[in-house]
């Protein structure tokens, strides 16, 4: 996650890279409910590990390029950090938000449907709040601790593990990022949430963020410390 050193191919890493992992998460909702009708738990295990694998390879093919945040509240922690500047955080958001929208119109038009095709599917609990406060909160604490540890090219592998776990284990199914959320607002299909549970869902991921943001600065501190003291 270090600071890019040119943020227009950054950007467009960024802005790719969210519309990939979109079209990703939507495209191969779509292809598992074809597949499988009247399975919904093989759906999301479809859903899942389709999820989970195209993320480690955005995350190994763009990780160089922006450190592939692919997500508002990763740049928003980074920020917090001090690793990323104001101006930077909202340029990445921007783009993430953008991309995350043309992936979903491009799953959208690879099936045959309506390239913006509102979802219609209410996810509105308190219940489905905590699971994203709780997916958020744990996919950044993992990003925070792999990206500290003496094995920082694992993080890929160490976030999609996380996210395909998360899948399962959060009642929400771990949208765990404000432009996959936006994103997923345009397809009625099985991936998506319709535009009025989306902005409960997007406050608790910030949530989420916030307390992932003081929870590693308190136990990963000693870490960052020593990697200062190497520099």
């Amino acid at each position: 996650m270090d600071r890019p050193r040119d943020l227009a191919p950054a950007l467009l890493a960024e802005g790719v890279g969210a519309a990939m992992l979109v079209a990703i998460v939507v495209g191969s909702g779509i292809f598992a409910q074809r597949l499988s009708p009247h399975d919904p738990g093989l759906q999301l295990l479809e859903n899942s590990t389709a999820t989970g694998a195209g993320l480690v390879a955005l995350i190994l093919t763009f990780g160089h390029v922006s450190g592939a945040h692919f997500n508002p509240v990763v740049s928003l922690v980074e920020r917090l950090g001090r690793r990323l500047s104001t101006r930077d955080t909202f340029a990445y958001a921007a783009a993430q938000i953008a991309g995350g929208a043309v992936g979903a119109v491009v799953a959208n038009l690879m099936f045959d449907l309506r390239a913006v095709n509102l979802s219609t599917r209410t996810r509105s609990s308190a219940g489905l709040w905590l699971g994203e406060v709780v997916a958020t909160f744990g996919l950044l604490v993992v990003i925070a601790g792999v990206t500290r540890s003496s094995r920082p090219d694992r993080s890929a592998f160490a976030v999609g593990g996380y996210i395909a776990a998360a899948y399962w284990f959060t009642s929400s199914t771990s949208f765990a990022n404000p432009a996959v959320t936006i994103g997923r607002t345009l397809t009625d299909t099985f991936s998506g949430i319709g535009p009025s549970s989306a902005p409960a869902f997007i406050a608790a991921q910030l949530v989420g963020a916030l307390l992932a943001a003081a929870f590693t600065n308190i136990v990963f501190r000693s870490a960052t410390a020593d990697e200062m003291e190497r520099v």
